[in-house]
């Protein structure tokens, strides 16, 4: 192997450790799809859109003037793809290639139904909003949606919440009624973030922070807010063993945000410093405050149960709150 691309191999290398859950059976498929469908200068050129730089002589170590053939070409794309952690990347590719053609041409990718389906049954659901593969929730609910690479930026909608006078509610209840009133928090959070296929990135003192990234992210961080807020508000009704009502702040914003597996380095995010301004300086106890840019995106049917725009402290918020009748 030449020395140019010598980092090239070790990132390889490295990755594939991370990508072992491809079974062996869709990498088979994947290759027979390509080399079935396309020459070996379209595979190429596809693999240089996820892999910019792609050398297919230098990885097979054929030289230049050595024809590659389809096959070859589409087995050794499979493997460097799958090693580099980018092979769903490449599927979506090839689904939109066969939806929409590629530089103005048409083309048809045989077997894509049964590849498609092959990756449904390994575990994931296809959005088809963004066009990209996601985890099942049902099965497993990683914090990077089984996708994210550490460091890669994707415009985001957050979730934050904070638990109102943390300190009060420990210092005025036994440590088991405290401990058993978070824990039902948290199962209330995870629940309605998880199932709007959001991840609870981390818990830190009296609070955490959700990310949503597929279908239509903006909304479904809105409503697991709505929803947070009417469980909790029957939890205290009905089941709450502390002396006072447990009560959250929640706030909602949307932005880039560079995703890290380690909290530190999320924090970084100038998406995720404003939404922790929004929360502790432009939300109310017992309400949910929805960023400006956030809030525009959302549907009419939801925009009408939050309250006229309010500026606190610079920032323009739109308030939720539950709000009871009066006999």
């Amino acid at each position: 192997m030449s020395g140019k691309n010598s980092g090239k191999r070790i990132n390889f290398v490295y990755n594939t450790i991370l990508s072992m859950k491809i079974r062996n059976a869709v990498q088979r498929m994947a290759c027979k799809a390509l080399y079935e469908s396309l020459s070996s200068d379209m595979i190429v050129r596809l693999a240089r859109i996820i892999l910019p730089g792609y050398d297919l002589n230098d990885r097979t170590g054929i030289q230049e003037n050595i024809p590659i053939t389809a096959q070859m070409a589409a087995e050794q794309v499979v493997r460097d793809l799958i090693a580099s952690g980018e092979f769903l990347r490449f599927i979506e590719l090839l689904i939109s290639v066969d939806e929409r053609g590629f530089m103005g041409r048409i083309y048809r990718i045989v077997r894509l139904h049964e590849l498609v389906k092959a990756v449904l049954d390994d575990g994931y659901d296809f959005d088809r909003v963004t066009g990209l593969f996601v985890e099942d929730s049902g099965s497993r609910a990683s914090p990077d949606w089984g996708r994210l690479q550490e460091g890669e930026e994707r415009p985001m909608a957050l979730l934050r919440l904070d638990i109102a006078k943390n300190s009060q509610i420990v210092k005025d209840n036994e440590k088991e009624k405290v401990d058993a009133a978070y824990e039902r928090l948290r199962t209330i959070v995870s629940q309605s973030v998880v199932s709007r296929m959001g991840r609870v990135w981390f818990w830190e003192g009296d609070g955490c922070l959700c990310g949503f990234l597929f279908a239509h992210k903006e909304k479904a961080a809105i409503l697991a807010g709505m929803e947070i807020l009417h469980e909790v508000f029957l939890y205290n009704r009905l089941a709450n063993p502390l002396s006072s009502p447990l009560r959250v702040r929640i706030a909602a914003h949307a932005g880039p945000v560079r995703y890290s597996a380690n909290p530190g380095a999320l924090r970084k995010n100038e998406t995720v410093r404003e939404i922790g301004e929004i929360e502790a300086h432009g939300t109310p106890i017992d309400g949910l405050g929805a960023s400006a840019n956030l809030f525009l995106s959302l549907d009419r049917i939801i925009q009408d149960r939050f309250r006229t725009e309010a500026a606190l402290d610079g920032l323009k918020v739109r308030h939720y709150s539950i709000l009871l009748e009066k006999a």
